[in-house]
């Protein structure tokens, strides 16, 4: 029987992933604020460091898969929150628990990014704060940005931290990815929609194949990422949004 952690696995996209999974025979390790088998606040460093300890001794030493979907959405305050769970809570439990997965079966780790890691307002010296392993300095930062700013720059970061390890952790025999959606109808989703300035401009977002998507439309392209048809897949960024990617960079690759 294969084991997962997924971080975010109350809610969302992670709850989705874990009863796909579930219903595959698989064992899963939740982590989340409740409701799960690990209970642990990834915006803290003490609550990273628990989840490790605590996900490290659930598997008995051993993970055959690893899911960093934990996340704040953009209209979250301060925005410091943001970018303290969705880099940093992200990165501290893969790059914890990466030895434990070199001793797993197959094993492949995902991280959560998202399509806003492509918008403009990406960009930014959050980016490379995030890299540098600066928590204080991108915090800062981000309080000076704002909550799209500073949500797009954490993911962006994300994705750029996968890319930049997965050649190394090839080595080690596991597969890190990352995966990229678009507007999903999560709880994460309804809180940007209610808020008075977020709400419109999410509205607004095209989406080629018109509406949202649903968590388990996400689930289904983490599992192919963490499953045996993704053998071939090291460092890859998968964007799964509805084609809103295609139509605003067509010419990226």
């Amino acid at each position: 029987m294969r084991t997962t952690a997924i971080t975010g696995s109350a809610s969302g996209i992670g709850a989705a992933l874990r009863a796909r999974l579930e219903a595959a025979g698989e064992r899963v390790i939740g982590v989340d604020v409740r409701d799960a088998e690990v209970v642990a606040d990834l915006g803290m460093p003490a609550g990273r460091a628990t989840a490790v300890d605590e996900i490290r001794a659930a598997g008995g030493g051993r993970l055959d898969g690893l899911v960093a979907c934990a996340g704040l959405g953009p209209h979250v305050e301060p925005c410091a929150a943001i970018v303290t769970v969705n880099f940093f809570g992200a990165q501290a439990l893969l790059a914890g628990l990466r030895d434990v997965l070199a001793a797993g079966k197959r094993p492949a780790a995902v991280a959560v990014s998202s399509n806003s890691a492509a918008l403009p307002d990406a960009e930014s010296p959050l980016v490379d704060a995030c890299l540098a392993g600066d928590e204080a300095e991108a915090r800062r930062l981000a309080s000076t940005l704002g909550g799209i700013p500073s949500y797009a720059g954490a993911k962006l970061a994300l994705a750029r931290w996968v890319r930049r390890h997965a050649p190394a952790w090839a080595a080690d025999g596991v597969r890190l990815n990352a995966i990229a959606p678009g507007a999903v109808q999560t709880p994460l989703l309804a809180g940007g929609l209610a808020h008075p300035v977020l709400g419109d401009a999410i509205r607004g977002f095209p989406i080629p194949l018109g509406g949202f998507g649903a968590p388990g439309d996400i689930a289904a392209a983490i599992a192919f990422l963490l499953g045996p048809d993704a053998a071939f897949c090291c460092g890859t960024v998968l964007v799964v949004d509805g084609g809103s990617d295609a139509l605003l960079r067509p010419d990226a690759w």
